[in-house]
């Protein structure tokens, strides 16, 4: 029996055959040469690292000492403004990765992959992955500025704990949101517009005032969209305040209402994310 032939007719051109997917024991291995890659693309743009270890400390600045003397909450403005500030860079974190997303797409890596027997998705969650390691330092970050600037948390050791894991629930879910933007647009330049609605939507939130001053017509939109309580949980959890800056009563009801979302727009948009990268071609 004779090998069959790689040579293709004349005239046309050769056809390669297609990778092997690889058995699903595999994916793990991928996934983390994924994440490995995506950490690693972070540590070659230093301008990034270093604009995601400083922005905290500006904003943090910028609020307590500019914005927090005309601010009347009811208690320290650090002390309010703390939870906003840490999602409001988290905002951040995630449209750099919506631009990295793009780039992966536009770019000749892509076709490499796909040459390879890998899961080609698995770039998707390299990105989602290295997304939340980078955003809960630049969390740690925030949180020890605010302790320098006199941020006091009264949280026990459990609900520091339970504070860090909604914040990783949510930057899970803004960057699977993120990815799903990346997938689609066709410049790096649209993939950044994504980082200021962003960085828009925790202002009308109960981030920095409560909901209670703003006019009616835009009250409702601030008190029950997705970081809003996100926001009241992270807030209820480490000092026991709502937004009212009264002692916190229902922080049961609102953590389960702030999973919810992240849960909702995780599933819906990386699944999203995923569909579309699996059709998308250059």
């Amino acid at each position: 029996m004779t090998a069959p032939s790689l040579v293709a007719p004349s005239g046309t051109t050769p056809r390669l055959p297609a990778p092997t997917p690889r058995p699903g024991r595999h994916v793990l291995a991928d996934a983390g040469a994924m994440v490995a890659r995506s950490l690693r693309l972070v540590r070659r743009e230093p301008d990034e690292l270093v604009l995601g270890l400083v922005l905290p400390v500006m904003l943090m600045i910028l609020f307590v000492y500019v914005f927090g003397g005309a601010m009347s909450v009811g208690t320290d403005y650090v002390t309010y403004a703390t939870p906003g500030i840490v999602l409001l860079c988290a905002g951040y974190g995630a449209s750099n990765t919506a631009i990295a997303v793009e780039q992966d797409m536009s770019g000749g890596i892509m076709d490499r992959f796909r040459s390879m027997p890998i899961v080609a998705s698995t770039v998707l969650v390299g990105h989602l992955v290295a997304s939340v390691v980078k955003n809960l330092v630049t969390t740690a970050v925030v949180l020890v500025v605010a302790l320098l600037v006199g941020f006091r948390p009264v949280a026990t050791p459990l609900e520091w704990v339970a504070a860090v894991g909604v914040v990783a629930a949510y930057v899970v879910a803004i960057t699977s949101v993120a990815a799903f933007v990346g997938v689609l647009v066709r410049s790096p330049a649209a993939a950044g517009g994504f980082g200021f609605f962003m960085l828009f939507l925790p202002y009308v939130s109960s981030a920095f005032v409560p909901p209670g001053t703003m006019p009616a017509w835009l009250r409702g939109f601030a008190e029950h969209q997705p970081v809003t309580s996100v926001i009241e949980t992270i807030r209820g959890l480490l000092v026991g305040l709502g937004s009212d800056a009264r002692p916190v009563t229902d922080l049961g009801t609102t953590a389960v209402l702030a999973l919810a979302w992240c849960a909702g727009l995780t599933v819906v948009f990386l699944g999203g994310a995923a569909w579309a990268f699996a059709r998308r071609r250059r």
